[in-house]
């Protein structure tokens, strides 16, 4: 009877208790920029447990000093002798899980079982591993909401996106019992895992960093609930940077929502789809005169005020600049009073009704009040002509922006360019156009109306002398998730473009201030965030336009702020840029100053150094910076590599010959 009828199935059972399936898990893929910097990783976790009941008592007797010793000097947090202790009493019990490590570092688990006792694994040194994936970010808080979390309950950001391709195709093996209760791998039953693809991102982490410091800056000093900041690439959509920082309850800032897809009402940068749409329609020229009678103007039983009344016959292209409500409310409420539906049209073209379609989950429904529903009054029309009644997307109305930049291409905005497997291209993303906004004649009209507001207008405290902008800014009252317009929040904004003439990059900032801030208006909270970041890309020569060197050329005398380098780098440099210099002919690998001399020429000189000084050699290839410290008469060591991040003595400081120096690279 055992053996014949119920022979398979306790032969089934026996092969059940005696063998089994692991799994192999596979590697998440990594997340990159397009310069290969690294921006989310999986690391190694572990756990380990000791057995003490399996140790022989001559091989513990033996060792268990040096193990303890190897134990404290490994974690540092205990005496040799308290790890003996404890070692020894867990040891008399007998204890099967003693607990020793928990999250431990794959350095510290290579270490520990490398130990005396512990080196003989499981069966004979009670070792115990259990690990775990853990992903890490190596910048911590930049980009932490766009990028995501990978946890069990959790994901976040691209990492939700793109899981599937991250994820990999976990493998499986079969291992039996062998003495000791130990598993051994049965040979040629492996299936390998198939390792997760890598993401390259299109963000800008140097970008990304100072426009977070930017943003962190302004909500600090103003207590304000949250920003965000977002710059996108003109002819491509790609995002570079997209910051989101919110108030916690303990007022620090933190990545805790993305509030670049969350839609709210615009206010003033709306102004931009009106004069649109009245340019689209040819309804009129920006030269044309409006009258903003005086910045008050009813429309039924309400009255639209501008935030500073006393204008009256103007330019069209002036009321925009100084952000007339009651102008532009008034050019709406003319040509679309008898047919709004046609206004309306607009904002569907212009993909105001729908989601962006940038690669994030989570992207909220933006609304558009239409005529004859519920919502709709005869005050709707002028009210939407300034950016109420409609509620769309940071990111909507960085689009709208980046179209009138892009000569009228509306593009679809993207965060990853390529899908890769072991550093192959498997899949790629290329800009996408969506929509062509308006005619080249109607594009010309509203730059120039952006100009204005950054040269005379509402943001003229933010011009740059080195570079050109255009834009608007936009200060909404707020009303929406249980505020009223009487509580006093507003969302203060300001988007735009540079370089005016061949915009490169489109940069949108809102901010959402606490109630009764001292402070509200966009061009006061979010343009100073604009030009921050602004003075970033140009420093940067992002996009490679010719802008740097040619205005600070033409704007004095005096040594223009440019990286270190040697003559020999800077003659590339200003070839490239079809600028002539008179090189020297001797040392052109010496570190030189790029100047101006007093007819406004370029000249390469040797740089300056000061005797018994300490020159500042930070940002500089280490054989630069040797080649200048020895020269000063320092011994000089290098930690690292790449350029130089840190110098031990402090530049300015006086030296003495034969003194040492630590330079730390980055």
């Amino acid at each position: 009877m055992i053996q014949v009828k119920e022979g398979p199935r306790l032969r089934a059972m026996a092969r059940e208790m005696h063998t089994r399936f692991d799994t192999l898990m596979a590697d998440r893929g990594n997340i990159y920029n397009e310069e290969g910097v690294l921006l989310s990783s999986s690391i190694p976790e572990f756990d380990v447990h000791i057995d003490f009941s399996v140790m022989d008592s001559s091989l513990f007797s033996k060792n268990i000093d040096t193990l303890s010793r190897c134990v404290s000097n490994l974690f540092m947090d205990k005496s040799p002798a308290q790890y003996k202790a404890e070692f020894v009493r867990a040891y008399n019990e007998e204890q099967k899980y003693y607990m020793l490590g928990h999250k431990l570092k794959y350095y510290q688990y290579e270490a520990l079982r490398s130990f005396p006792i512990f080196n003989k694994g499981k069966g004979l040194g009670g070792f115990i591993e259990d690990s775990k994936e853990k992903r890490t970010m190596p910048f911590d808080l930049l980009a932490k909401r766009v990028i995501g979390e990978f946890r069990d309950s959790n994901i976040t950001g691209l990492e939700a996106k793109y899981n599937k391709d991250l994820l990999g195709e976990n493998g499986r093996r079969v291992v039996q019992k062998s003495t000791g209760n130990v598993w051994v791998p049965i040979e040629g039953s492996e299936v390998d895992p198939i390792n997760g693809h890598d993401i390259v991102t299109t963000l800008d982490m140097d970008v990304q960093d100072v426009a977070e410091h930017a943003l962190m800056s302004i909500l600090e000093k103003y207590e304000c609930q949250y920003g965000t900041c977002i710059v996108m690439e003109v002819k491509t959509g790609k995002i570079r940077t997209l910051v989101n920082l919110g108030r916690q309850k303990d007022g620090s800032y933190w990545e805790d929502f993305n509030y670049a897809t969350m839609p709210t009402e615009p206010g003033s940068t709306f102004k931009m789809v009106t004069l649109l749409s009245l340019l689209n329609d040819k309804y009129i020229n920006v030269d044309n005169n409006v009258d903003a009678e005086g910045g008050a103007i009813r429309f039924g039983n309400r009255v639209m005020r501008d935030s500073h009344l006393g204008l009256h016959v103007m330019p069209i292209w002036k009321a925009y600049a100084e952000s007339s409500n009651a102008a532009m409310a008034k050019l709406a409420y003319q040509y679309y009073k008898d047919n709004p539906g046609k206004y309306v049209d607009h904002l569907m073209k212009l993909h105001l009704d729908r989601p962006s379609g940038i690669d994030l989950l989570g992207e909220r429904r933006t609304v558009v009040t239409k005529p004859g529903s519920a919502q709709w009054s005869a005050s709707s029309l002028p009210w939407m002509a300034t950016g109420y009644g409609v509620m769309i997307t940071p990111l909507h109305t960085c689009m709208l922006y980046n179209a009138v930049a892009n000569g009228g291409k509306m593009m679809k905005p993207y965060l990853v360019s390529a899908i890769k497997e072991y550093g192959k291209e498997v899949k790629t993303f290329a800009p996408t156009e969506i929509e062509e906004v308006g005619d080249s004649t109607t594009i010309a009209q509203l730059q120039k109306c952006m100009r204005a507001v950054v040269t005379e207008g509402t943001a003229k405290g933010i011009a740059s002398p080195y570079y050109t902008m255009a834009g608007k800014t936009g200060t909404a009252q707020v009303a929406d998730k249980g505020i009223r317009y009487t509580d006093g929040v507003y969302q203060g904004s300001f988007v735009g473009f540079l370089p005016a003439e061949q915009p490169k990059y489109t940069i949108c900032v809102v901010i959402r201030t606490k109630a009764h801030s001292r402070e509200y208006y966009g061009g006061a909270i979010a343009a100073p965030v604009f030009r921050m970041v602004a003075d970033k890309i140009f420093s940067e020569n992002m996009g490679a336009w010719g802008a740097p060197l040619d205005s600070l050329a033409k704007n004095g005398t005096g040594i223009i702020p440019a990286k270190a380098a040697t003559a020999r780098n800077y003659g590339v440099m200003l070839s490239a840029l079809n600028k002539q210099s008179k090189l020297p002919t001797e040392n052109v690998n010496r570190m030189m100053d790029l100047k101006t001399d007093s007819n406004k020429h370029l000249a390469i000189t040797p740089k300056k150094l000061y005797r018994n000084i300490m020159p500042d050699v930070t940002g500089m290839g280490v054989k630069d910076a040797v080649y200048i410290l020895e020269s000063s008469g320092l011994q000089v060591t290098v930690k690292g590599k790449g350029k130089v991040k840190e110098q031990s003595i402090t530049p300015g400081t006086e030296i003495m010959k034969g003194q040492n120096i630590t330079l730390q690279l980055s």
